[in-house]
């Protein structure tokens, strides 16, 4: 694991299904990327699935591979903490107290209850509602300093310092206020159709795919184009070559979609080719993952209980 005297990271992924190239360019990546320069905290959100899923048989496999997932694309349990949340009771212990300072208004400014009280045709569930401050106690447990997420998630870290500024106010110094870290030109993945690439939309191109997918899910691009570039696929491609290479190729092929969506697929099948191997890999030593996931818990679990005792100290329940 990093060095204690290097800034704390913490971030996670819902087990919601399969890992999409977004995911990976707009958060995976930056995880892998980080951990050797951060003490890293790296968490499997299951109870904020929860949201989502009630079939307990879908989500103890998502859980999985979740973390065959977190390996596959090079994540070290030498070097991380991997775990899942709901090893860690402290999670929702923290998020119960953090609802005790924070009003009803002020989550419904979030940017997600927002966009599920406009499509979803049905009442919206406590959790769901209330899940950024899950998701404030995810960070604050652990003294993070840095979170990776993508842009869609930086008014939860702002969410964050507000409610870590507010309790400090009210208790005394007690959380750090975390920062948020973009990579600003992966931020939003577009999807298929344009929109941003989303499990929720179906509009993916997943990581691990088998090439016959992989050759469906680009062929079937929404090609708009401006100045003779099909912008969807031009935007995709930019994670996989140089803007420079790109120019060449795209200029050489001008308006000839069909040959740039070829060029596209062979280049993601290249790219995802090593990673999908290697999770077959993983894939068949279920045990050893499960003891990867169990030891990561227990690591976790122990900094986070004692952040929880000074908690408790600070509001007053604790007396023995």
């Amino acid at each position: 694991m990093c060095g204690m005297a290097k800034k704390i990271l913490l971030s996670g992924i819902q087990p919601s299904g399969r890992p999409h190239i977004g995911n990976y360019f707009g958060a995976m990546k930056q995880f892998v990327d980080m951990q050797d320069a951060h003490d890293c905290f790296f968490m499997i959100a299951d109870y904020h699935a929860l949201n989502t899923i009630q079939d307990a048989k879908v989500l103890r496999q998502n859980i999985v591979d979740q973390a065959i997932d977190y390996l596959a694309v090079g994540l070290d349990p030498k070097k991380s903490v991997i775990f899942k949340q709901s090893d860690v009771s402290e999670h929702t212990e923290l998020a119960w107290i953090f609802d005790t300072i924070t009003t009803m208004p002020y989550l419904a400014r979030a940017h997600a209850y927002k966009a599920a009280e406009a499509n979803l045709n049905k009442e919206i569930s406590v959790g769901l509602f209330n899940y950024p401050m899950l998701m404030v106690a995810d960070i604050l447990l652990y003294d993070t300093d840095v979170v990776p997420v993508g842009a869609d998630q930086k008014q939860h870290v702002e969410i964050t310092r507000d409610t870590a500024q507010k309790f400090n106010n009210l208790y005394g110094e007690t959380f750090k206020l975390p920062e948020v870290k973009i990579l600003p030109n992966v931020a939003v993945v577009p999807g298929v159709d344009g929109r941003k690439m989303s499990k929720s939309y179906d509009n993916t191109i997943p990581l691990f795919a088998e090439d016959v997918e992989i050759e469906k899910a680009v062929m079937s691009i929404v090609t708009d184009s401006s100045g003779g570039i099909p912008k969807n696929v031009y935007a995709i491609h930019t994670l996989f070559r140089s803007e420079a290479e790109l120019a060449v190729l795209y200029k050489q092929h001008e308006g000839k979609y069909k040959v740039l969506k070829e060029a596209l697929i062979e280049d993601i099948k290249a790219f995802t080719r090593p990673l999908r191997e290697k999770r077959k890999v993983i894939e068949g030593d279920k045990g050893n993952v499960l003891k990867m996931l169990k030891e990561g818990g227990q690591r976790a679990k122990e900094k986070a209980s004692a952040k929880m005792d000074e908690v408790r100290e600070k509001v007053g329940v604790k007396l023995y």
